[in-house]
């Protein structure tokens, strides 16, 4: 576990190697409202593999400072382009799940130059509905008057698939320690940004990197259409489906999502000038 101050903010994270002979980095950002630990089966089957993996908490999530008030997507992307220059890295191949996903849109529609590759699971690329920004700014006040205790065991049964329920309630109790233990200050603060969030619609035909776009087969949140839309408009985009997930495939089924992922970056073309020494 490491750590960074930002624009003021203290910003954790944790890198899985410092030697830059490792690989090209594999950054990945969580979802709302998650921590880093969300990547535990990635970070432990890509860091066998010696590759690089760096997985932070975004500000006003796990142990990151938290920040009230709004905190909108183009803030979470700068956090991350300042911890990529702390780590004297340049370029990066970079994936993030439902929010992240939304971070790692807005990442490349102001640093396009600093990635190579990009992962999007479970992820919409529209500008949020007008119920929708009701619903958020409701639900951001509801954090803050009840916490996420309640929250957290009503969308459960949405966040992962019956099936994961059922078979493996380790995934569920760590999803369930994930949402309970998040700062509602955090939380709100991210709500009410995304609740004004750009469309990113118009900029997936003008990604020029190789594309992965991941959905679970049974997600509520984030369904199949949303993955389709941004596959079928990035060029050359590869969509993966996992079947028998809900909203969060890489911890419900990690095997098929980390096959997925491992075929994607083993078929990028050689890149030695991926990173760089700081």
């Amino acid at each position: 576990m490491s750590w960074v101050v930002i624009e003021g903010t203290v910003i954790e994270y944790d890198d899985t190697c410092t030697d830059v002979g490792a690989g090209d980095p594999l950054v990945l950002i969580h979802g709302h409202p998650f921590n880093r630990s969300m990547w535990r089966p990635q970070v432990e089957h890509f860091a066998r593999a010696g590759r690089r993996v760096v997985t932070p908490d975004l500000r006003g999530y796990g142990r990151s400072a938290v920040v009230p008030a709004v905190t909108g997507l183009e803030t979470f992307a700068r956090d991350i382009a300042g911890l990529l220059d702390h780590l004297g890295l340049r370029r990066v191949m970079l994936g993030g799940l439902s929010m992240g996903g939304q971070v790692v849109l807005e990442f490349y529609r102001l640093f396009p130059d600093r990635v190579r590759a990009l992962v999007l699971a479970d992820t919409s690329a529209p500008a949020e509905s007008p119920s929708g920004r009701r619903e958020r700014s409701e639900m951001a006040a509801r954090l803050l008057r009840e916490g996420l205790r309640g929250y957290a065991d009503e969308v459960l049964p949405k966040m992962v698939a019956p099936s994961t329920l059922r078979t493996r309630p380790e995934v569920a109790d760590h999803v369930l320690d994930m949402m309970r233990g998040t700062s509602p200050l955090g939380a709100a603060a991210a709500l009410r940004g995304r609740s004004a969030r750009p469309s990113y619609v118009e900029l997936l035909p003008h990604i020029r990197v190789p594309t992965l776009v991941v959905v679970g087969g049974e997600d509520e949140f984030t369904p199949i259409s949303d993955a389709e839309l941004i596959a079928d408009r990035v060029p050359d985009a590869t969509l993966e489906i996992v079947h028998g997930a809900g909203h969060l495939p890489n911890l419900e089924r990690p095997a098929e999502f980390n096959a997925a992922l491992e075929h994607f970056l083993r078929s990028l073309p050689s890149d030695q000038d991926g990173f760089h020494a700081a």
